[in-house]
């Protein structure tokens, strides 16, 4: 039987739309597998400057649920709904441990973080079809409304700029 499954590699050239502060180093933040109707993204552990790793992040255009699930390592979910003029109405914060499953709302747009000192694993029910996602939305405001950052050992929410509204942080 065949299986048809692609790896692709994600450096922080690929994500330096949506970064605090692009990076001159290329680094490989981050691991793809597609399958049909699965994805497993494994990111590795570090900084950008100050910013932890991260997914780039993205919309769906399909209005359907998402779920993923930790299988190794921990991070943060970050999830955000905008508005009409793409503010945005809503930031949730999700923990990720080994076991945690999380649905990804419709309309939200979505990243993972890994915050941890190893690899961060997560499976999701996404399709892999690039047509199925909006990266767009989340460059224009180069990332989502809050940067996960490292200030003296802490995890701390460093507000992106480019946008006019930060919603609260509400945490599941």
């Amino acid at each position: 039987m065949m299986l048809n499954k692609v790896i692709i590699t994600k450096t922080s050239k690929d994500i330096k739309d949506v970064l605090i502060s692009p990076s001159k180093t290329i680094k490989e933040i981050y691991f793809v597998i597609t399958g049909k109707g699965y994805n497993i993204t494994v990111l590795m552990s570090g900084l950008l400057g100050q910013e932890y790793y991260k997914t780039h992040g993205h919309f769906h255009k399909s209005m359907s649920a998402e779920i993923y699930q930790c299988l190794f390592g921990q991070g943060i979910l970050l999830m955000q709904r905008n508005d009409e003029q793409g503010e945005a109405k809503e930031f949730k914060v999700v923990t990720l441990v080994v076991g945690k499953t999380v649905v990804v709302p419709s309309g939200f747009g979505h990243a993972v973080v890994n915050t941890g000192k190893n690899f961060l694993v997560v499976l999701d029910n996404s399709s892999s079809d690039p047509i199925d996602h909006d990266y767009k939305t989340v460059e224009e405001k180069s990332g989502f409304a809050y940067y996960i950052v490292e200030k003296r050992g802490e995890i701390v929410f460093e507000p992106n700029p480019t946008y006019r509204v930060h919603a609260q942080i509400t945490t599941e």
